[in-house]
């Protein structure tokens, strides 16, 4: 993990392990969830916030224990649809945001491991040369590769067209009869 992350990275990482719910919250830490919250997202909560926060996880741990639907959650994203569902992110409203906010990380991570890989596939060797505006709107397409299927190239023929005047013309003019 050290060599693709640096020490700061490596550590959120860990700390966002702690909210784990595999083996009934055994990697629940109170402690690291707080230190987690003080140490990244310290504009993200009030002072007031960070007081409240271990005092909350106190009382989830105990519930967490004692409700089956908490028990059922199998991971980070599951647990974050179990308090809305059951609308205990109501009642634990500063652990509802740590777990989106961590939520919003691990994602957030992923896309830019994914954006970093397809860096590699596309310039290649032989387009080296390409300007990075050209490389990054590529990039956009290639990765969005889904959505950008939707479109057809008449379209985009349509869409440029439209844009400005070209030198060349893309389509031939229609001769009525």
């Amino acid at each position: 993990m050290n060599s693709h992350f640096n020490d700061e990275v490596a550590e959120l990482l860990v700390l966002s392990f702690t909210l784990d719910t595999h083996d009934n919250y055994k990697a629940f830490r109170v402690e690291d969830i707080c230190k987690l919250m003080n140490d990244f997202y310290p504009g993200d909560f009030t002072e007031q916030e960070k007081l409240h926060m271990k005092i909350q996880l106190e009382h989830f741990q105990i519930d967490a224990y004692q409700n089956t639907e908490l028990q059922k959650a199998s991971t980070v994203a599951e647990l974050c649809q179990v308090l809305a569902k059951t609308n205990k992110s109501s009642i634990y409203p500063l652990l509802d945001r740590i777990i989106h906010l961590v939520l919003t990380f691990l994602e957030s991570t992923t896309t830019i491991k994914q954006a970093f890989s397809t860096t590699i596939i596309v310039k290649t060797m032989l387009s080296n040369r390409m300007e990075n505006d050209f490389l990054s709107t590529y990039l956009v397409t290639y990765i969005e590769n889904e959505l950008a299927q939707e479109f057809s190239t008449d379209s985009i023929i349509d869409e440029f067209d439209l844009m400005k005047k070209q030198r060349v013309q893309f389509r031939m003019p229609s001769i009525e009869k």
